[in-house]
């Protein structure tokens, strides 16, 4: 069930993203697939009643929640900030220069 619902958070973004026209809501859109995406992948490594992934020598492997899509959801984060940093900065170039932030109105301007 719970994946429908990163499902549905993805089919959101990807609405956002295509439909829009205002360059700022795409960016929202993008960043709204992105984070149904981290929650996808933390979903796959959830276990119920799960522990900590900490290995010590007295306590058995078991039931441990898995810290690879942990991990990789750090590191996505972190590549998502900066292409978001990356997009943000593009979005007001593209204001300074044609004073409009409609991509419809952008692609119709020359020069």
């Amino acid at each position: 069930m719970i994946y429908l619902l990163c499902f549905v958070l993805f089919c959101i973004g990807l609405y956002c993203i295509l439909v829009k026209k205002n360059l700022i809501k795409i960016i929202i859109g993008i960043s709204i697939i992105d984070y149904s995406l981290y929650l996808f992948l933390i979903l796959i490594g959830y276990r119920m009643q799960g522990r900590a992934p900490i290995h010590s020598p007295v306590q058995r492997i078991e039931n441990m929640v898995d810290p690879l899509p942990q991990a990789l959801v750090l590191t996505a984060i972190v590549i998502g900030l900066a292409v978001l940093a990356l997009l943000i900065s593009i979005a007001v170039r593209l204001y300074d220069k044609y004073g409009t932030f409609d991509i419809t109105k952008i692609r119709k301007l020359k020069g």
